[in-house]
């Protein structure tokens, strides 16, 4: 099924504030969370669509992307707009800090009783530079780098325990992660629960420290990372790369690794979104006389055929000679545009400058009032 536009999903303009989307999908939440309509598919949805939408639009870098590419541009962008598959404990775990809680609303355990997980640990992110040439950019690449990060600990696998036996419930909250407080209030006696203070949530405590990582459950450690950086991307873009960020401790998810694009100049061509630009000078006699030219191109030289009389402004399309769409987005391949000049000798021979004083009586060599006002025109649409 078609994906709804995210700023419709919640119901804000395009120009709503970061405060704005946030009420916006803290009433989506409450209006469709699954305590609230149990058994409802159709809330259940909407609830994963809001979630979805809120993730990307809450964002910066996300919102910016979405605004210039839509969902299409959200492919390889990480998190729940990148196309992960979307699950309600990730949901609940990723935004029940809006309702001061983990996944029910406020301290009240939530509706029908509230819904409640351990907290899962998540690595940090890894941000690299790459820089691309054109050619790269218009087949795609695969670029390996070795990155310093944290790894998971293989004496403990990433519990943070040292043996089969290192772990036990905790003693503070039973091993559900969370302590109830009942206390006196002018609404009759209310009951909250929060995060055991013991533990931090996670129902068990370490009785033996693994020897190797301390307890963390990862190390100092580095791995080659293979990226996959598609092709027709462009400078300031970044690809994400789900997974391969820190490892996170005690065996939680791992962070993301971010791949910012910078673009190496080409020295003869241009580039503008998906097109590109060759400016070509021409002699005179070839100008006049025609004939044909070389055109660099991304994947070689190709060569055209000038016009007898072409003047200079004229334009050559070059179709399906330009970079692609990035991820298929877009309108297929750019084309090769080729601005034509007409270069005017600086200095002249005797003869050379005899044999133009000689053409310059010949009606041929008068300008052309179509010509000029087609020239000049095109001239002006520059400064408008």
């Amino acid at each position: 099924m078609e994906k709804r536009d995210y700023y419709e999903v919640l119901g804000v303009s395009k120009t709503a504030s970061d405060a704005e989307i946030k009420k916006a999908y803290k009433q989506m939440a409450i209006k469709y969370h699954p305590d609230r309509n149990p058994g409802d598919k159709e809330a259940e949805a909407k609830f994963k669509e809001a979630a979805e939408a809120y993730d990307v639009l809450r964002d910066p870098q996300k919102r910016a992307r979405y605004d210039q590419f839509g969902h299409a541009g959200m492919s390889g962008a990480g998190g729940f707009g990148g196309g992960q598959e979307m699950n309600m404990e990730d949901i609940f775990s990723m935004f029940g800090d809006i309702f001061g809680g983990h996944g029910g609303f406020g301290g009240f355990g939530g509706f029908g009783g509230g819904r409640h997980s351990k907290p899962q640990y998540r690595g940090g992110d890894l941000r690299l530079k790459v820089r691309l040439s054109l050619a790269e950019i218009a087949t795609g690449v695969t670029k390996k780098f070795k990155v310093k990060k944290k790894v998971t600990c293989t004496h403990c696998h990433g519990t943070g325990a040292e043996g089969a036996g290192g772990t036990e419930s905790c003693p503070t909250c039973h091993g559900s992660g969370y302590v109830t407080r009942t206390q006196q209030s002018i609404f009759g006696m209310m009951q909250t629960q929060s995060v055991c203070p013991t533990c931090h949530g996670e129902g068990t405590i370490i009785k033996n420290k693994c020897k190797a990582c301390g307890g963390e459950g990862v190390v100092n450690g580095e791995e080659v990372i293979e990226v996959k950086i598609p092709a027709g991307v462009a400078d300031g873009m970044i690809v994400n790369v789900p997974g391969k960020g820190h490892a996170a401790k005690k065996g939680g998810v791992p962070g993301d690794i971010q791949v910012f694009i910078e673009e190496e100049p080409h020295n003869e061509l241009l580039r503008e979104d998906n097109n590109l630009i060759y400016n070509l000078l021409l002699d005179v006699p070839t100008a006049a006389l025609g004939g044909d030219a070389e055109i660099p191109t991304i994947d070689g030289k190709v060569r055209i055929k000038i016009e007898p009389g072409t003047q200079p402004g004229k334009v050559v399309r070059l179709r399906g000679k330009g970079l692609p769409a990035v991820q298929g987005y877009g309108y297929g391949m750019g084309d090769l545009i080729v601005n034509i000049s007409v270069y005017i000798p600086e200095t002249l021979s005797k003869d050379e400058k005899k044999a133009l004083e000689q053409m310059k009586t010949s009606e041929n060599f008068a300008p052309n009032m179509t010509i000029k006002e087609k020239i000049f025109r095109k001239f002006k649409s520059y400064f408008e």
